[in-house]
């Protein structure tokens, strides 16, 4: 009988199933048994009535406490984003006469995390100690991921490099995995990966796969994504073979880096496909995302059309996608194929979408969906979408009803949102509204050399030189240096990365001499290129840039 109810605990799916359980375990005598408890316990947990759970807990805690129903207890209020009470239990171990064991720290640890009370965490730490529980691998770890996850990687390490003195666990897969993947959680992948370099070849595959997967997916979050291309080609030549979740990884180094990687995208594009993980969805869409910011649109169309099951992220990829290739257009007709999917857009699809409406000009358009994301579909205005309206109002010559805008959203506007406005004055000759943006733009990122040159040819472009050389001796006397402009092309598979007064390409001598020809040639044939701007400062800085291509 005892095994049968089990198996029903087990399966139960609704709270009718788990108070005709409860109500059999009564009146059977079972309430008393500490795995049909426990059980009964981590099911309710699982369902969210976790308050059941606590009730029946409470009850039986008093006249039968065993220690293995206070762990799940623990576990299952944790799991259900009650830490605070999760704690009141393990502090109420004591009074009942037990002590917590090696499984009750962990869970408690984990507790600690989800309040940030590294108080709390340093004495459950004392505790450890104090019931010589110090070494054991599964309070060394959680210990390590506590310390780790409160910001306190010096502590962690002291608990990881304490372990590997004494020699107790030094091996173990899980506390060297706990201390790289704390170095990871803190932006530092760089000593992540030395320790990897260090750690003993103990370990099981599927270990060492999720600790490579790790620092990957480290750099790549601190947006450096050719060390983490790097650390993913160590990885094949250690024979590590790579699963879904370590693609994913390489996939979003592969995006941000756009053609600079576009091969390595594709062959990784190739291994999806042999592996047969090429339904699945999260990948679909990092391969969207990565032949979108390689500039290769086309590839991303054709994945996404051949996905069998698309989601929210899927169809906001795509719309983004065709949004910042220029294909405004393309895009909405999207988002419009996204409605009659029944697929309810989220707020990040709408920035993708007035992005479109900004990119068409678009108007009318943009304001129905800048309403009707919040009337139609619940969604609350951020910032960055009154960035894209902005944008748009902006873009369109509607300088007036922009900069209204800007005063009535209840956000201090950004650089983002100055940015679009400065532009959309160069654009319109509106320089009052270029000084205005640049007022703002100085205090928000006084190193942009980008917002003075602009201005300046706002107010040379308006035959206002005085002004214009004004906003560059503001730039001198702030000491705003202007960054060089770069460009890169791709011959065949390399991509070649040119900066201005940079020579140490290999074939710089080459180069120069074709450029010199060009030039004498253009001269010849009594060429003389007009610049609407100034000929060495045309260049516009990032913040002039439209405020929905930064999202």
């Amino acid at each position: 009988m005892r095994e049968r109810l089990l198996y029903l605990l087990k399966h139960c799916s609704n709270l009718n199933h788990v108070e005709t359980a409860h109500g059999f375990m009564v009146r059977t005598a079972l309430h008393h048994d500490k795995l049909l408890l426990s059980q009964f316990i981590e099911t309710c947990s699982s369902l969210g009535f976790s308050a059941y759970a606590h009730s029946v807990f409470s009850v039986n805690s008093q006249s039968h406490p065993h220690i293995y129903v206070f762990n799940t207890m623990i576990k299952g209020m944790t799991l259900c984003n009650s830490a605070f009470e999760a704690l009141l239990v393990y502090k109420s171990i004591g009074r009942v006469g037990l002590r917590p064991d090696c499984y009750s720290f962990p869970f408690a640890l984990k507790a600690v995390v989800d309040l940030r009370a590294m108080s709390l965490g340093t004495q459950i730490h004392s505790q450890a100690i104090c019931a010589g529980l110090e070494s054991n691998v599964h309070v060394v770890s959680a210990l390590i991921q506590m310390y780790s996850s409160c910001a306190r990687i010096s502590d962690a390490r002291k608990v990881f490099d304490e372990m590997r003195l004494a020699s107790v666990c030094s091996d173990d897969v899980v506390v060297w995995m706990a201390m790289i993947a704390g170095y990871v959680k803190v932006g530092d992948p760089d000593t992540a990966m030395d320790l990897l370099s260090r750690m003993p070849r103990t370990q099981t595959d599927g270990a060492v796969l999720i600790t490579w997967t790790s620092v990957i997916a480290g750099y790549a979050q601190m947006d450096r994504p050719d060390e983490a291309i790097a650390v993913f080609r160590k990885m094949q030549l250690e024979n590590v073979v790579p699963d879904e979740i370590a693609m994913l990884a390489v996939l979003s180094a592969c995006a941000q880096l756009g053609a600079f990687h576009i091969r390595l995208g594709e062959c990784i594009h190739g291994y999806v496909k042999k592996r047969g993980f090429d339904q699945m969805v999260t990948l679909k869409n990092a391969l969207i995302e990565m032949y979108s910011n390689s500039g290769n649109i086309s590839n991303a169309l054709h994945v996404f059309v051949n996905m069998t099951r698309r989601t929210v992220i899927s169809w906001t990829t795509i719309i983004s996608a065709l949004a910042f290739h220029g294909l405004g257009t393309q895009a909405l007709d999207m988002f419009s194929r996204m409605e009659m999917a029944q697929v309810k857009p989220n707020d990040i699809t709408f920035i993708a979408v007035l992005s479109a409406c900004a990119h068409v000009g678009l108007v009318n358009l943009g304001r129905y969906y800048f309403h009707a994301m919040k009337y139609r579909y619940g969604i609350q205005h951020e910032i960055q979408h009154y960035g894209c309206m902005i944008d748009l109002l902006g873009r369109a010559g509607y300088l007036a009803e922009a900069l209204k805008l800007v005063s009535e959203m209840p956000f201090q506007p950004n650089a983002a949102i100055w940015g679009s406005l400065l532009a959309a004055s160069n654009i319109h000759g509106d320089a009052e509204l270029g000084e205005l943006a640049l007022l703002h733009l100085v205090q928000l990122e006084p190193w942009n050399s980008g917002n003075y040159a602009l201005l300046s040819n706002i107010y040379a472009s308006a035959g206002r030189w005085d002004k214009s050389v004004m906003a560059r001796k503001l730039m001198r006397d702030k000491g705003v240096r202007k960054m060089p402009g770069w460009s890169f092309i791709q011959v065949s598979t390399r991509t070649h990365e040119f900066i201005a007064g940079d020579t140490s390409h290999p074939q710089f001598d080459r180069i120069h001499g074709t450029l010199f020809t060009m030039n004498e040639e253009m001269k010849t044939a009594h060429y003389d290129p007009i610049n609407e701007f100034d000929n060495h400062d045309s260049d516009i800085g990032p913040a002039s840039i439209s405020y929905c291509s930064s999202f």
